[in-house]
């Protein structure tokens, strides 16, 4: 039973990972931008505010954050203010965007920049935990420790889009010199920002 609803989990994760969303947007835009490394290192702080909002969701808090609308909506309004910041700065700015935001940081420590970016922009979505919240349920066998069970599932789901993200980082970065041309910066920084602000919307009015 068990590698059984492990086996539909990891399925299931699969889609979700593979589904374009904010986070694939996030990892192009940077590994476009700013290199394999960066990309990757937007990847764990991408996956590392998974994994908190999966722990959450698993040992009880994302349940208490569902009971309580005060607190959802001041962290839903913070995400969504957040990501309409990114967003329009690069709709308005296109390539000193990103680079402004992180230099900086990048001088001072190589992965401040891009794994605060991508920490970021999942902590401060409620939504994430709020997924997990009712996923992972869903794929609990009876007889195990629900908490620590469900958690495995979350780690699961971080290392399959750990495992994606780098892939499309890696490939993004091959391809970085056609990327960084005058035009195509353009046109990814107002995709990107089009995406970052489409979601803070969503988050905002949803």
């Amino acid at each position: 039973m068990i590698s059984g609803t492990l086996m539909a989990f990891a399925g299931t994760a699969v889609i979700v990972v593979v589904t374009p969303g904010l986070d694939t947007a996030f990892v192009l835009r940077t590994a476009a931008a700013e290199g394999r490394g960066n990309g990757i290192r937007a990847t764990i702080g991408i996956g590392l505010g998974c994994l908190c909002w999966g722990a959450a969701a698993a040992f009880g808090l994302g349940a208490l954050l569902a009971a309580s609308p005060a607190t959802f909506t001041l962290l839903k309004v913070a995400g969504a203010a957040y990501l309409l910041w990114l967003g329009i700065r690069l709709l308005a700015r296109p390539r000193s965007a990103f680079e402004k935001m992180g230099a900086g940081a990048v001088m001072a420590d190589p992965m401040a920049g891009a794994l605060r970016r991508g920490f970021t922009t999942n902590i401060l979505n409620p939504k994430v935990g709020v997924f997990y919240l009712t996923l992972l349920p869903q794929f609990v066998p009876a007889g195990v420790d629900a908490g620590w069970y469900s958690f495995g599932l979350a780690a699961l789901h971080v290392c399959l889009a750990t495992i994606w993200f780098t892939i499309l980082a890696t490939v993004t970065a091959s391809a970085r010199q056609l990327l960084r041309a005058p035009r195509a910066v353009s046109t990814l920084d107002r995709i990107t920002g089009g995406v970052f602000v489409a979601f803070g919307l969503h988050l905002a009015l949803g």
